[in-house]
């Protein structure tokens, strides 16, 4: 059985794939997502259970966090979990993108359900699959010289300068006692900074903090 995440924003497709998918016998959708920050913290709830998905599903443009930086957090958080973005022809530079930071495979939203199934099972054997013509259109599509941004989540911007100093370097890695250190302050005001960051992004612990700074804190003055 190959079990299945599904993220896209709008949810009449999320359903529509989920009753053509399942129709397969050898295909089961455990979860879906609305954009690219759902989907890393659905993949967080599931990873280890019997739930794990094996495949994502993903769209490119979306709110919050689009496909394009969801695939990259993805690719380095969960290196298991492979990838298929499902998207238009407006999306080229996307996509390619997203191929670059390690998507597997790169289908139209209007691909007919046995060529999605064989794509989908391609993937997850860990082989990269295009649609057809879709090879040559990544190829040529032109480099984006800026990383793609998500719309900046107004709770985060609200941040205080030092809780972004703090939130930066929880994404880097640092303890409490590090970034007391580096920041000259104590480890009960790092606590303090760090249960407050968590209530104001809604976060549930620092591994989603770090991953929600790592996509947007560029984008941040500090």
């Amino acid at each position: 059985m190959i079990r299945l995440l599904l993220v896209d924003d709008q949810v009449i497709i999320r359903q529509g794939l989920k009753n053509l998918l399942e129709s397969k016998p050898d295909l089961q959708v455990v979860g879906d997502a609305e954009n690219g920050q759902l989907a890393i913290e659905a993949l967080q709830r599931l990873y280890g259970t019997p739930s794990q998905p094996d495949v994502v599903l993903m769209d490119v443009r979306m709110p919050v966090m689009d496909g394009v930086a969801a695939t990259r957090l993805i690719c380095q958080g969960f290196p298991e979990i492979n990838i298929l973005v499902l998207t238009t022809f407006d999306d080229d530079e996307y996509v390619s993108q997203a191929m670059r930071y390690g998507a597997k495979g790169y289908l139209l939203k209007h691909t007919p359900l046995e060529d999605l199934a064989i794509a989908i099972r391609a993937v997850h054997q860990g082989y990269t699959h295009m649609g057809p013509g879709l090879f040559e259109k990544a190829l040529n599509a032109p480099e984006i010289s800026e990383p793609v941004h998500s719309a900046i989540p107004s709770e985060l911007a609200e941040l205080s300068p030092r809780e972004k100093e703090v939130l930066r370097l929880i994404a880097m890695g640092l303890s409490n006692r590090e970034i007391a250190h580096t920041l000259y302050i104590s480890e009960r005001t790092v606590r303090n900074h760090v249960t407050s960051i968590l209530s104001q992004l809604h976060l549930r612990d620092r591994t989603q903090a770090a991953l929600l700074a790592s996509t947007f804190l560029p984008q941040l003055e500090i």
